[in-house]
């Protein structure tokens, strides 16, 4: 083995070699072998991989590894989503650089060009993936969009069309006048920005003077319908059935009332804006068959913009709804014409500064309208019935159990989902329309003219809408093993074993697939529900670009320079003061830029960190602690090979004789075994990282290696007692390895293959190697109580070396006080372990009666570990240096809590560097409190 660690020598060639002999396909469709599958939530195929799909993939990885070395039958299915709006806006602006726009290639070009482009570069994230060491069935690899999967989603279209559960509706929708397409929730980022509350002044009809309606959006009054007031608020119960005139319109609007009114707000009077306000939109829908309502034109139903939010021209009927200046009028250039004429007849009352969510596209950019347009829906509630009671009677699982609270939530209130977009990028509407709007649906136009005996030459055409991507990823855990075919893959691996995502989407995407996999299935998609949190910065605060504090996996793998780092986080930002904002915090964390960790450090900082549901703070300390884990193990690894390799380890006979260490290691693992095995099969990966973990360093690496050392080197030893030895640290450590696979796979096979042949274990990869079983007849408790006892005398004796300046190699004499037989038994069967380690010169029994002189003591249960201090050190020399480190840091102490006092720099001072402070303080105060104990003994020798 080469002397350092390099990860990037083996991790390509390891992943190489594990695709090319397809180590990550299922064993069969129909062998036996209990089947277990998971379905990666597929990314967009414009994606890159962020720290969210990263911390998850680990996780996917780490459970299909597991499950595969426990001999299940496992598919991780691998695959992209086609991303409907980001893709086509990927593409929109390669062309749009040419100067060129969709419309001058025309829809059928225009998806040839997508297509060209997802070909050369839609598979970064797949290649990322790949890095990130993730066993994903390559060979199936299934995108939202190839043959198989329109089929399917054709498929569902059809019979829920067919069912009723598909209709056409003109309704509210997001609506984003930049792209001229309805977007979900999920594509709408609202955050508070700071605007204006319009106090208008709405004129009662019967001359007793105005009522003041407050409202952050003064150009939607031109739709308004009513106004409404709380039914308990008395200041206005003698208005209601009243009307006011609507201003710059002359209609007359009812005064309503409504709980959704707080009459806390504003003056307690609310504009009722039905084609504009989600809210508002409710509030008519309960109001609608009054009549005074009912009589409004379109009955109050008055959608007053253009797909491009600017002021929409009316029919002839609907001319006096809207002032003729108006028209074409953009929605921002509308708002401030009404504010200046509302001003201009004395109707605007003031205006006050106010703070208010405003909802933006996430790929736009621009602010989102509520918008009354036709769109296709889904009838959900049907649906959601038997998708509601899976999970109340534990057929689907969360994991942890309190998100089903959220699930519930969503699903009980859940309205009719808009499945279209107006975009050309995705699956197309199977519905065609004939001259007189008559609609048609079915799989193909063929279908549909068979269906309805509609002649060759009978005009139909297709609908232009395409269907909301999350519409086929709600068929992702059938559609992608071949449904609606009835193949050995559905039959295999349906329903899926688990699911892991993100809180964010257990609406738009778990209930969805749980919905359509109840109706089309007639089983649950999957059993367990693993909901994992959010990667943070070290701070707690969320990653953005903005902020400056996006961390890229890969350059965590790989490192990056300081340059480059500084260019990647600024290039795009539109603002120079935040560009250079955001440069000065990265020079000033990263002056070295980003070391290379390699892919399995970063994998394990994941693991350790991924408890149930909780969001993770991602820590470099953290990752950079883990790479000398990797080293650790590597250096482990290297000690067993130069004492093992081309020696005989026991595996071909020969008589094998176990020291207490041998059999204490051997105890231990079985419990390390037990803890990982039991935190894998609950999703408690931070459990199994830190048994991992603490096994490797701190019992395997710190202690049996070194106990092995007197057995391996010393003279006395029989060589059945060596072969013993050497037959453990093989064994040991090759199961150690098979352990901790599935979250680290890359180190731990690059050593597996030197390693097994050296324990008689033969395979061509530590992949399908079983999973370590724990053997409950190596629970050597009497060996583990023995050698904690060694270990405690060990320690005992570094502790007092230590905090006496005295050199860890310089053999000391001890003398043993309170010693029982038992004590003393162990000293004479450990006493090899105890010279090498402890380096004793002597070690005296003294009587309950003998006086013992001037020592430092240490104990072992009740025995007393004396070292005598005659002649060892300096006394007065000692003193001395003790006293001069505790004035340094009683100064440094001083001096920083002197910053900690002065309120301009607590005040001003970012939180974080002044708590990086407090921090300080906090660890020169226990360095002090340790120095004066050692500065007390030696005054006390």
């Amino acid at each position: 083995m080469d002397k350092t660690y390099d990860p990037h020598s083996l991790e390509k060639r390891w992943y190489q070699t594990w695709e090319k002999r397809g180590y990550f396909a299922p064993t069969s469709d129909t062998e036996n072998g209990t089947p277990y599958c998971i379905m990666i939530p597929p990314p967009n195929v414009t994606g890159s991989l962020h720290m969210g799909h990263a911390f998850q993939d680990t996780i996917m990885d780490a459970l299909t590894r597991y499950h595969r070395m426990k001999g299940d039958n496992t598919l991780w299915q691998a695959g992209s989503d086609h991303a409907g709006i980001a893709t086509q806006m990927v593409v929109e602006r390669l062309i749009n650089a040419e100067g060129k726009t969709r419309h001058d290639y025309g829809r059928e070009k225009f998806l040839e060009k997508v297509w060209e482009w997802k070909g050369q570069s839609g598979g970064t994230i797949t290649s990322q993936l790949r890095r990130m060491g993730a066993s994903l069935d390559w060979e199936t690899e299934r995108f939202t969009m190839d043959d198989g999967l329109s089929d399917a989603v054709k498929e569902v279209f059809v019979r829920l069309f067919e069912e009723g559960l598909i209709y056409r509706g003109k309704r509210l929708v997001n609506w984003d006048p930049k792209l001229h397409t309805a977007v979900s929730d999920l594509e709408v980022l609202s955050e508070e920005e700071n605007g204006f509350l319009w106090h208008m002044r709405y004129p009662l009809t019967n001359g007793q003077g105005n009522l003041i309606v407050a409202t952050t959006r003064p150009e939607t009054m031109l739709g308004d319908c009513a106004v409404a007031v709380h039914p308990g608020d008395e200041r206005y119960k003698h208005l209601l059935g009243e009307f006011v005139e609507l201003p710059l319109t002359g209609r007359r609007i009812p005064i309503i009332a409504d709980d959704y009114v707080d009459p806390e707000f504003g003056t307690g009077c609310v504009k009722i804006t039905p084609a504009h306000d989600f809210n508002d939109y409710q509030v008519w829908m309960r109001h609608r068959d009054e009549k005074a309502i009912s009589e409004q034109p379109n009955g109050g139903l008055i959608n007053i913009f253009t797909v491009d939010a600017a002021i929409r021209d009316h029919e002839e009927d609907e001319e006096a709804v809207i002032p003729a200046e108006f028209i074409g009028m953009d929605r921002f250039d509308a708002r401030k014409k009404v504010i200046a004429d509302l001003e201009l007849q004395g109707l605007l009352e003031k205006i006050d500064d106010h703070k208010l969510m405003v909802p933006r596209g996430d790929r736009s950019g621009s602010v989102i309208e509520p918008f009354l347009t036709d769109q296709w829906y889904v009838k959900v509630e049907p649906l959601a019935k038997p998708a509601i009671e899976a999970v109340e009677n534990g057929s689907i699982k969360f994991v942890p159990d309190n998100w089903k609270n959220t699930y519930f939530e969503w699903m009980r209130n859940i309205e009719d989902w808009c499945i279209s977009r107006q975009i050309w990028w995705g699956h197309r509407i199977p519905a065609w329309y004939d001259d007189e709007g008559n609609v048609y649906v079915g799989r193909s136009e063929a279908e549909v003219r068979q269906k309805h005996n509609l002649a060759d030459d009978y005009a139909l055409s297709q609908d232009e809408d395409v269907l909301d991507t999350w519409f086929s990823s709600a068929l992702w855990p059938f559609s992608t093993l071949g449904w609606p075919e009835n193949t050995d893959r559905v039959k295999t691996f349906y329903p899926t074993s688990v699911l892991v995502t993100g809180f964010d989407i257990i609406f738009f995407w778990v209930a969805r697939m749980i919905m359509m996999g109840l109706k089309f299935m007639d089983d649950v998609p999957f059993k367990e529900v693993y909901v994992h949190g959010l990667v943070r910065d070290s701070h707690g605060d969320k990653m953005s670009k903005s902020k400056g504090n996006v961390l890229d996996p890969i350059d965590l793998i790989d490192g990056i320079e300081l340059e480059a780092l500084v260019a990647k986080r600024t290039s795009g930002m539109m603002q120079p003061q935040l560009a250079k904002k955001i440069e000065k915090a990265t020079r000033k964390e990263f002056p070295d830029g980003i070391p290379s960790f390699g892919t399995d450090a970063l994998r394990f900082t994941f693991a350790s960190q991924a408890t149930t549901g909780r969001d993770i703070k991602f820590d470099m300390g953290r990752i950079e602690g883990y790479r000398n884990f990797c080293n650790k193990l590597w250096n482990a690894a290297r000690y067993v090979l130069m004492n093992t390799e081309d020696q005989d380890c026991g595996q071909s006979g020969g008589e094998l004789e176990f020291s207490q260490a041998d059999r204490w290691i051997l105890a231990r693992l079985q419990a390390t075994i037990s803890t990982v095995t039991d935190a894998s099969e609950s999703y408690r990966f931070d459990h199994a990282a830190k048994a991992i973990y603490e096994f490797t360093w701190n019992e395997y690496c710190d202690w049996y290696l070194e106990l092995s050392k007197p057995v391996l080197t010393g003279e006395s030893a029989s060589e059945a007692a060596k072969r013993g030895t050497r037959h453990t640290l093989v064994s040991v450590l090759e199961q150690l390895l098979r352990v901790a696979h599935p979250i680290m796979p890359y180190i731990t096979e690059e050593i597996w293959q030197r390693v097994a042949p050296l324990a008689g274990i033969s395979g061509e990869t530590i992949m399908t190697q079983p999973f370590p079983v724990r053997d409950i007849t190596l629970a050597d408790q009497a060996a583990v109580d023995e050698m904690e006892w060694v270990m405690q005398f060990i320690l005992g004796i570094r502790k007092i070396k230590g905090e006496m300046n005295i050199a860890p190699s310089k053999p000391l004499p001890v003398l043993l006080q309170n010693a029982s037989t038992e004590d003393e038994a162990r000293l004479v069967r450990n006493r090899h372990y105890l010279d090498f380690l402890a380096r004793l010169e002597s070690a005296t029994l003294l009587g309950t009666d003998d006086d013992a002189p001037e020592s430092a003591i240490a104990l072992v249960g009740k025995m007393k570990i004396l070292i005598p201090m005659a002649g060892l050190i300096d006394k007065e020399a000692e003193i001395s240096r003790l006293e001069k480190e505790i004035g340094k840091v009683q100064q440094n102490i001083a001096r920083i809590e002197g910053k900690l006092n002065n309120p301009k720099f607590v005040d001003k001072a970012p939180e974080a560097v002044v708590q990086k402070e407090k921090d300080k303080v906090a660890a020169d105060l226990a360095v002090l409190e340790n120095l004066q104990q050692q500065l007390s003994k030696i005054q006390a020798l």
